[in-house]
């Protein structure tokens, strides 16, 4: 019996995480500078300046940075408003 409750629960978790399991991505380019970056990451992501300063080193090592985690209709207006500062970004599952 506690079993089959536990494998509900990770059942229901999972399900859960699939809802919200989107990344908002953004991705390297030789256009804009570290300060661009960085203040559209707080303006559009909510992120602190450190937050924001990270995901841009990161982004510039690696290439691509996973900025933010939620559900699509919660991710959509922040990669247009990305993409509107031509910031390259994608919405990932």
């Amino acid at each position: 019996m506690e079993q089959t409750k536990t494998n509900t629960q990770q059942n229901e978790d999972l399900a859960t995480l699939s809802d919200e399991g989107c990344r908002l991505l953004i991705y390297n380019d030789d256009v804009h500078t570290f300060d661009y970056v960085i203040k559209a990451l707080v303006d559009i992501c909510r992120h602190t300046e450190s937050q924001a300063e990270q995901c841009a080193i990161i982004c510039h090592y690696k290439g691509k940075c996973v900025v933010k985690n939620d559900s699509y209709e919660a991710l959509l207006p922040m990669h247009t408003a990305l993409l509107n500062k031509q910031i390259t970004s994608e919405i990932v599952h």
